[in-house]
């Protein structure tokens, strides 16, 4: 039960996070900009969504690296018998490395989200700035590469036939962040309305 309510503690910010990026998001941040004026613009919405998407990708990785550091002290954290359990997955020392380094998935996932969420901040902090399309180019790049790493850990849930709701929500925030980059990106390209937000 604790297990279900931590996976919406952040699955639930990261998807509010999705819609605030996509068009139909308007509305919602229309309803919010009274209160958070960043919202009144459409850039405005797009980089909280992605503050949003990034931070709680951040938290989720920071909770796959914690459950495979108990595991690795000899503890549990999500063990079952049935479908969803994150502990045979994270705790699989063959699976839970990337191939290359060797480094934790849940690692990795905290440096990239970390990067990412400098990258927004900077953006919108200074949306005219000198690294302001260097950092929409990159942060595309970064989570577009993010969708190979994604499809290799789903091929893993698929061999071992579990699915860890740990990582499948780190895999939401990387599609949704991809998604706020792009739609970051297809702003920055028409000028005008990047300076009119």
């Amino acid at each position: 039960m604790i297990d279900n309510l931590l996976v919406a503690a952040y699955l639930i910010p990261t998807l509010f996070g999705l819609i605030l990026v996509a068009p139909f998001g308007k509305s919602i941040g229309d309803s919010l900009s009274a209160r958070f004026e960043i919202m009144a613009t459409e850039r405005g919405r797009i980089t909280a969504g992605l503050q949003l998407i990034t931070f709680f990708g951040f938290a989720v990785s920071a909770q796959t690296f914690w459950i495979s550091s108990k595991i690795s002290e000899g503890g549990n954290f999500c063990a079952s018998s049935t479908v969803f359990n994150c502990d045979d997955l994270i705790g699989n020392n063959d699976l839970n490395v990337d191939p290359v380094f060797g480094l934790s998935w849940g690692m990795i996932g905290m440096m990239v989200n970390a990067f990412l969420l400098f990258m927004v901040l900077v953006i919108k902090n200074e949306p005219n700035g000198e690294y302001t399309e260097r950092f929409i180019k990159l942060g595309t790049i970064i989570t577009g590469l993010g969708i190979f790493v994604v499809l290799l850990l789903v091929s893993y849930e698929i061999q071992e036939s579990k699915i860890c709701l740990y990582c499948t929500t780190a895999h939401i925030a990387n599609i949704a962040a991809l998604f706020g980059f792009f739609r970051l990106g297809k702003l920055y390209d028409d000028k005008s309305a990047w300076k009119q937000n």
